[in-house]
């Protein structure tokens, strides 16, 4: 499952046979998936059931079917986090989000604080930063702040190796983005002024910032309880 976002290159499908026989397709696909969960042995690995859930929730999502998907990625979600999946909620929470509801803000938010607190795939937790960057006005530094979360949790958690650098140059081109529209960057001194100016070459200052986000997106309406799972961990 390929979370970051990559349009480029790609045309929209304007012939309405197009459109129609892609519909098509996608809901075969959404069938076959579903057949799948449905045949499932009631002892298979529940990250085996959320997946499935959540690649059929996603096809909703391209449907434009937003409720369906909620629904279907809502359950993913509730199943993954009674099972300690982080990475299933974490990718239930990416398509809560693309679903386009009135709680979709919030599930941002709270795969953006799972995505971050547990080792996730460093891929998945771009992704949902990718969604602040894209969703924020160009004048407000959330943007710079997500942009540079994702690209420090891309360098503390990739592998030596090829997606490692291909998804660090993915992140150093977000940050050079944000630069640009929100600092009016050219040059490498205007970015060395801009960076230090916003203070984000301090994992311990834009962290505190990137939670503050998080609250603004979720306000109160979490659905699992943060303490809890922080004092489960490690090293808190």
């Amino acid at each position: 499952m390929k979370f970051i976002k990559d349009d480029v290159g790609k045309d929209d499908a304007d012939d309405a046979g197009d459109v129609i026989r892609s519909s098509v397709l996608l809901e075969q696909q959404y069938e076959s998936l579903m057949d799948r969960l449905r045949e499932l042995p009631e002892n298979a690995p529940v990250e085996e059931r959320v997946e499935l859930m959540a690649q059929a929730a996603a096809i909703k999502v391209d449907l434009e079917q937003g409720k369906e998907a909620w629904d279907l990625a809502k359950a993913a979600f509730d199943e993954a986090m009674q099972a300690e999946d982080w990475q299933g909620a974490v990718m239930a929470c990416n398509i809560l989000f693309q679903a386009d509801q009135p709680d979709s803000l919030a599930a941002l938010g709270q795969g953006i604080w799972l995505g971050v607190t547990f080792p996730v795939d460093p891929e998945l937790t771009v992704a949902l930063l990718q969604h602040v960057v894209d969703e924020t006005p160009e004048d407000s530094d959330g943007a710079a702040v997500a942009a540079v979360a994702a690209h420090y949790i891309a360098d503390l958690r990739c592998e030596e190796g090829k997606a490692r650098d291909e998804l660090l140059f993915f992140t150093n081109n977000l940050i050079g983005t944000v630069a640009r529209r929100h600092g009016s960057v050219d040059t490498q001194e205007q970015f060395d002024f801009w960076f230090q100016k916003l203070e984000l070459e301090d994992p311990a200052k834009f962290l505190v910032r990137l939670r503050n986000i998080v609250d603004v997106l979720v306000q109160e309406n979490w659905w699992f309880d943060r303490d809890a799972l922080q004092a489960s961990l490690p090293v808190n």
